[in-house]
């Protein structure tokens, strides 16, 4: 058959459980008739009468009972596909979750994610990997289920998101530091040597388009590509690293923190996902436990 009937796959279902048209037709909500006809195309199907007449009653053929645990399987997961998603059950759950973040993320509120997983799902890992992009790629196709950032402009439209938290900027420099005696005036924060941080080959960023609007550029002295480097360097030396402030708390422990002398809009870093992973209940309670880590998590 190039375009079977699979109606007929839970019509046979219940004639070979039933072994009587009438009882079969009254299961299905159907007239005794349409039952036999149904039958009729079964037989011309298969090519197999499947039930015939033994005195008053019908008993199955050899082929129909071959068919029999195969068709009742096949009617199983048929419905089971189309029902509605039962329940979570968060201790019986068994899976690995991606989660691409920026250095910091995982620092600050990794504790508390693994802990509320752990203790809700034990059979739940996390594993998560460095962001190093902008790139959705990975989220579209599924190699990553989950990722923080900043939504900009060149952000994928299909992608979902929701808002964890507000940041700003501030200033870290090493406890001791010559500027650290005195209030960082906008003078003496151009001045100093800086840390750029960017994923991309440029000469600026952020805090140089704001610090540019002041009519003032700052010494640059090296750039990486992730806040943990900036601020280890700054921790050893006399360059200065700005950086967000919820996003780097644990990464600047120890470590002399000052508000910018100028000003600087503040930024909104989101989870993102992809959209097939909506209605997925597993995905749902892992997006909540994110949210509950962040909002848990201590201000500034």
């Amino acid at each position: 058959m190039s375009h079977p009937d699979l109606n007929l796959l839970i019509t046979l279902d219940v004639l070979l459980d039933e072994g009587s048209v009438a009882r079969a037709a009254r299961r299905l909500h159907l007239s005794p008739s349409a039952m036999s006809r149904a039958l009729a195309r079964l037989r011309d199907t298969t090519g197999d009468p499947l039930l015939v007449r033994a005195g008053r009653g019908l008993v199955p053929t050899p082929r129909a009972l071959e068919l029999r645990g195969k068709v009742h399987g096949l009617v199983q997961d048929v419905e089971a596909v189309l029902r509605p998603v039962a329940q979570l059950d968060l201790r019986q759950l068994t899976r690995t979750f991606t989660l691409r973040m920026s250095d910091g993320f995982v620092e600050n509120f990794g504790p508390r994610l693994l802990a509320s997983t752990a203790q809700q799902a034990p059979g739940v890992r996390l594993r998560f990997v460095q962001k190093t992009d902008k790139d959705s790629t990975p989220l579209r196709e599924g190699s990553v289920d989950l990722e923080t950032g900043v939504v900009g402009d060149e952000a994928s439209p299909e992608l979902r998101t929701r808002a964890l938290f507000k940041d700003r900027f501030v200033g870290a420099m090493r406890a001791g530091h010559p500027l650290s005696a005195g209030k960082i005036t906008l003078v003496r924060y151009a001045n100093a040597r800086h840390i750029l941080i960017t994923r991309r080959d440029r000469d600026g960023g952020l805090v140089d388009d704001a610090l540019a609007a002041t009519g003032r550029q700052r010494d640059i002295a090296t750039s990486v590509s992730g806040f943990s480097a900036a601020l280890a360097l700054a921790r050893g030396s006399d360059l200065i690293a700005t950086v967000p402030e919820r996003h780097t708390g644990g990464l600047r422990a120890g470590m002399h923190t000052f508000a910018l002398p100028f000003a600087m809009s503040p930024i909104t870093v989101s989870m993102l996902w992809h959209p097939r992973m909506d209605a997925d209940a597993a995905h749902r309670w892992l997006r909540g436990c994110m949210l509950e880590a962040v909002q848990a998590a201590p201000g500034p």
